[in-house]
């Protein structure tokens, strides 16, 4: 990279990532995107490469290479509560990835024009890029819209890496390709090849089911493909490819998979803190609900990265929980905490009273407050080594990374330790039902 697309990038990576300021009529929030780097990978074998015509072409070549700077984004909070998910579908643990209006929770390798066009993901210009999800994913069901030309190579990879060298042993390509490429879409990069009816300039659905070993295929609700791969990858990013041509993407979502409810009988499987002033009961319906002062309840297994869904309801505008993990085992609250508060200030969800819900506490307050009183929503949390992530009701609200140097209680730094989660009710107000808590444990990637 020359001194010139240094200096671009510096001035990119020197801004603030997000603010947040109110508009004169309206609330607002203000994103700006980081490039992570420039990738070198990303290229796949069948992929064209073209070579200078002639001198002129030759010298054009040598000229400094255009970069392409992460544009700034603005979102009104009802433009960004408006991605929100349908109750249903938050409640079986799905969560967009895309709100449709910033690049939040996305990293870009390579230099290409990645922009947003009226809530829709575009690159058509620029060098072979990936734009990655900032958190890697394991075992998922993920459902991408795109829309492509006859000239588009594009692709979904999923348990990618930032950085490709190689498709064929880094990560699973689902291609986007017309028919003359060795691999068409829906097709296995060097993998497995399908043949599917092409459609160009029409938006198509594809859905990828990624369990264990098997990925499973589907295009506009047709199985096309199913692979079987004899020596699975570990969990990475989900990335959107831009190879040539002309590709657009949207509705980005994703389900984890393998969650196991938390709740059994009684509290089998939770230790209880009698002597603390709040406390725990079981309702008619299954669910837990946490009333009164402060108190903890603990769970009797540890993890360390995990999926975690919690559907909550909390009546009062002011009551306050939270949920806290990689804990100290038996200690008072002595953990990382996923704040649950639907408080906000001034009317304002971009303004959260305590951190906010989805907020990570002292990390990492919430970009905006998606849970509201006398309802049910749903927390996604996920945590893979020092990287932290949530989602409420759909809509990704944290993206933290704890740079802290390593202490055994997270309250002081990086903790990556297994630890017990706890629930927490926060004082007297606390008034707090969780109808679901699921979970899986996951491996460090």
């Amino acid at each position: 990279m020359n001194r010139t697309m240094w200096k671009q990038l510096e001035m990119v990576m020197g801004m603030q990532m997000i603010a947040k300021r109110p508009g004169a009529h309206r609330h607002v929030l203000l994103v700006v995107i980081m490039m992570v780097g420039v990738a070198t990978g990303c290229r796949r074998d069948n992929a064209a490469v073209e070579k200078p015509a002639d001198e002129s072409t030759a010298s054009q070549s040598d000229a400094e290479p255009t970069v392409y700077v992460p544009q700034a984004y603005e979102a009104t909070a009802d433009e960004l509560l408006a991605a929100c998910l349908t109750p249903d579908e938050a409640s079986e643990g799905w969560i967009r990835l895309f709100d449709g209006h910033t690049l939040f929770g996305w990293d870009i390798a390579g230099n290409a024009n990645w922009r947003i066009e009226d809530g829709t993901l575009v690159a058509d210009q620029g060098e072979v890029s990936l734009l990655c999800t900032s958190i890697p994913w394991t075992d998922y069901e993920l459902s991408v819209q795109f829309k492509a030309t006859p000239t588009t190579n594009s692709g979904v990879f999923l348990r990618t890496p930032l950085e490709v060298d190689d498709p064929g042993s880094d990560c699973y390509e689902v291609n986007i390709a017309p028919d003359d490429n060795p691999f068409p879409t829906a097709s296995v990069v060097q993998r497995k090849k399908v043949d599917v009816q092409q459609k160009f300039d029409t938006w198509r659905t594809m859905n990828m089911v990624l369990r264990g070993d098997q990925l499973t295929v589907r295009l506009d609700g047709e199985v096309v493909c199913e692979y079987t791969d004899p020596e699975p990858l570990a969990a990475g990013r989900i990335g959107l490819q831009k190879n040539s041509g002309r590709i657009e993407f949207r509705d980005v979502k994703l389900r984890p998979l393998g969650l196991e409810s938390m709740l059994g009988e009684g509290l089998d499987g939770w230790k209880t803190y009698p002597e603390m002033s709040g406390k725990f009961e079981r309702t008619d319906e299954g669910g837990l609900r946490v009333i009164g002062g402060k108190t903890q309840l603990e769970t009797e297994e540890r993890f360390a990265d995990f999926n975690l869904v919690a559907e909550y309801q909390m009546d009062e505008p002011t009551s306050n929980s939270g949920i806290f993990f990689r804990c100290i085992p038996g200690d008072e609250l002595m953990g990382y905490e996923c704040q649950v508060s639907n408080e906000i200030i001034d009317g304002n969800p971009l303004k959260p009273a305590d951190c906010g819900v989805g907020g990570i506490f002292r990390r990492q307050d919430a970009r905006i407050v998606a849970g509201k009183p006398k309802q049910k929503n749903v927390i996604l949390l996920t945590t893979r080594g020092p990287r932290i992530a949530a989602w409420v009701n759909g809509l990704q609200v944290s993206d933290v990374t704890d740079d802290r140097d390593p202490d055994e209680n997270p309250r002081r730094g990086l903790r990556l330790d297994p630890g017990t989660i706890m629930i927490q009710g926060h004082d007297e107000t606390t008034d707090a039902t969780y109808s679901q808590l699921k979970i899986k444990s996951l491996d460090t990637p």
